[in-house]
């Protein structure tokens, strides 16, 4: 699917492409691969690069073509729930294209926010930087999330250890580490398209200064919850080692307990002369006496706190 936007105050959407139009292009088909390759020449080499789910944020060109890769966050169902995925945007003099393999929420929130703000974008560098700032902005509103669910699932472990909610903190352990490499690659980006646009027009030193910080907040972020999130897994594991080793002390306790009037049986069941079955209460004298020492070795245990 794709759409043909024009910046006046904000993008809005126009029925045809035209020059300066910027050309997003989600879930493409084979009529959008035809678009794109046929009427506007895009490389195909740039169309395969941009399907790679595990592409780097980086730069390249061909003949008068840039391509620039950052990533963004992408909220899914499945086993991790959130990732992050490739977006492409290709550019050359006259043509803007944005290419992404999933639908997302941050490009229409882009193009409404632009809409709301009446944000006017002038060159395709200013592009890039507001969809860099915007998938920062992206990633710091899916961490609060994710923080939200860690306190969840801290909640639930401190009723009840169970493998289900230790599976959810692994998960959003891994999420963690795919946004650190993510915001991090879109971080080195910013250096390298300063380096590519240098022309007096694309200077923006204002919108650069602050996705650079938009993109640091985020990184610190990441980290924080990263090194919150190692600790808590950190914690539990150890309340579980200790939690094994007090169940099986209670039961080698138990165990030893119970082996008393075992052990007294045992002795008393043997075929030889004990001198105890002439005694007319020997049976009760016996149970007093299993009694009696296994108390004995409660009561031992207890001080040592097996119990």
């Amino acid at each position: 699917m794709r759409k043909y936007l024009y910046c006046e105050n904000g993008f809005v959407e126009k029925p045809q492409w035209m020059p300066n139009c910027w050309v997003n292009v989600e879930c493409p088909d084979q009529s959008d691969f035809e678009f794109l390759t046929k009427e506007l020449k895009v490389p195909e080499a740039f169309l395969e690069d941009i399907a790679d789910m595990d592409e780097r944020p980086r730069t390249d060109t061909e003949d008068n073509w840039l391509l620039t890769i950052i990533r963004i966050p992408l909220q899914q169902q499945g086993s991790i729930p959130y990732i992050t995925i490739p977006i492409g945007i290709i550019t050359n003099n006259e043509i803007i294209v944005t290419v992404c393999y999933h639908s997302t929420e941050m490009i229409p929130d882009f193009i409404d926010h632009t809409r709301r703000k009446g944000i006017i974008v002038p060159n395709k560098f200013e592009l890039i930087l507001r969809l860099i700032y915007s998938s920062a902005v992206w990633f710091l509103k899916y961490l609060k999330q994710i923080n939200n669910d860690v306190a969840a699932a801290e909640k639930e472990l401190e009723r009840s250890i169970r493998n289900e909610d230790l599976l959810r903190l692994m998960k959003l352990q891994k999420t963690l580490v795919y946004f650190n490499t993510s915001i991090r690659g879109n971080e080195v980006m910013v250096g390298k398209l300063q380096s590519i646009f240098q022309e007096k027009d694309y200077q923006n030193r204002d919108l650069v200064e602050d996705v650079v910080i938009e993109l640091k907040q985020a990184y610190n972020t990441v980290n924080i919850y990263s090194d919150i999130l190692t600790g808590t897994m950190d914690a539990f594991a150890s309340i579980i080692s200790n939690n094994v080793n007090t169940i099986m002390k209670r039961m080698t306790s138990i165990s030893i307990i119970l082996m008393v009037p075992t052990l007294i049986a045992s002795f008393y069941g043997m075929n030889v002369d004990v001198h105890v079955d002439a005694l007319p209460h020997a049976f009760s004298f016996i149970i007093l006496a299993s009694i009696i020492l296994s108390a004995l070795a409660f009561v031992i245990f207890r001080k040592i706190k097996w119990f």
